[in-house]
């Protein structure tokens, strides 16, 4: 489909009906609109109608009032580039299942509906999306699902089905007035979650990346609960209160708000020394999976780094490196600061797409509850 060729007082007009139905996240301007249906790759109407979604909808509850302002504009032909006759009847379900009205089978149309421009958009780079693709990797990310990996608690439980006696309920049970003598009891080591702890990088290369990764944490907390956060460029700043406000925008504001340091320089082997020294007894109480979100960019000396991320891998049950370079084709590790790391981590992962942050999530429910050699070793 070629660029859409409509007076920009059209987007204007649609926008400002938007406002007057309530919709509190339209942008102040409707050229992010019309940026996003001449956006290059769009193919149909159908993905015309979700880039536009993409910007103006910033929360579950304004998918109806978008949907009618949308049917009121563009439903009756008078504008065919947006979205012909035809396929404004193939959306009807899908808008029907984004305002929560469709059945089982409106959720099928819509998934095969934006399926493409989906897959498109979580395969992209997040330095390369317009800010149309942005507004629509946020919502991708705030819906993804996760499972955190379970450890065996020191506790024990009841188990019928357990390995070791429970003594102590078997002399209980003797005790009683009307116990049995010879009735065993059996007990198994109870299941808990494992903890997450992450720290990312806010220097000036990694800002966007990181924005993608704290709106990404951001959902991890509100659905697991036991993830401390951290910061760091030239000092390491906690932030894990500020994660717990409701609205991602909002605790995104507030982090950015209360970092002194953000886009500065960077110094991870001091910050990691700053880690271990303050807070590592404080928050790695149950062996919790490390991120560290960082493209290995160091001002630092190298002894520094390969010490302190040496110390903090023997705190943490495993210690995952989220470089977003990673995933480029040729990519070798051959700044200072990731030599030095590498041979205390156990896995180096790409984290540079929502496709990326996806394989972070199967990955940290596939490691086992039990200590593993590291598998990354120097170049």
């Amino acid at each position: 489909m070629t660029a859409i060729a409509l007076p920009a007082e059209v987007f204007v007009k649609f926008t400002r009906r938007l406002r007057e139905e309530g919709l509190r996240s339209v942008p102040e301007t409707s050229a992010d609109l019309l940026a996003a249906v001449q956006a290059p790759g769009l193919s149909s109407g159908i993905d015309n109608y979700y880039a536009m979604r993409a910007v103006a909808v910033r929360r579950p509850e304004e998918m109806d009032i978008f949907n009618t302002v949308f049917m009121e504009f563009f439903g009756s032909g008078k504008i065919p580039e947006i979205v012909t006759e035809e396929q404004l009847i193939e959306l009807q379900p899908t808008m029907r299942a984004a305002a929560g009205e469709g059945a089982d089978d409106d959720d099928e149309a819509e998934a095969e509906a934006g399926a493409s421009y989906a897959e498109r958009l979580a395969h992209r780079d997040f330095l390369e999306m317009s800010d149309a693709e942005w507004a629509e990797a946020q919502r991708m990310i705030q819906q993804m699902r996760f499972q955190s990996t379970e450890a065996l608690s020191h506790r024990w439980r009841p188990d019928r089905r357990g390995k070791r006696p429970d003594l102590r309920r078997v002399l209980r049970n003797m005790t009683r007035p009307d116990g049995e003598l010879l009735r065993l009891e059996l007990q198994s080591r109870k299941h808990r979650r494992r903890p997450l702890l992450i720290l990312a990088d806010v220097s000036g290369s990694m800002e966007r990346y990181t924005e993608a990764f704290l709106y990404f944490t951001h959902a991890i907390r509100r659905r697991l609960g036991r993830v401390e956060v951290f910061v760091f460029s030239t000092r390491l700043t906690r932030i894990t209160r500020e994660l717990t406000h409701q609205d991602p925008y909002q605790a995104l504001t507030l982090v950015s708000d209360n970092v002194e340091d953000w886009s500065g320089g960077t110094r991870i082997g001091e910050t990691f020394e700053t880690f271990n020294r303050v807070w590592s007894r404080r928050v790695t109480r149950g062996g919790p999976i490390c991120m560290v979100l960082s493209d290995g960019w160091d001002c630092g000396e190298p002894e520094t780094l390969a010490a302190a991320t040496s110390q903090l891998s023997r705190s943490v049950h495993s210690l995952l490196w989220l470089n977003p370079l990673s995933g480029r084709e040729g990519y070798q590790p051959s700044t200072r600061g990731m030599r030095a790391a590498l041979p205390f981590i156990d896995q180096l992962v790409p984290a540079a797409t929502i496709h990326d942050l996806s394989s972070i999530i199967q990955l940290i429910e596939s490691i086992p509850s039990h200590a593993v050699a590291r598998s990354v070793r120097p170049a």
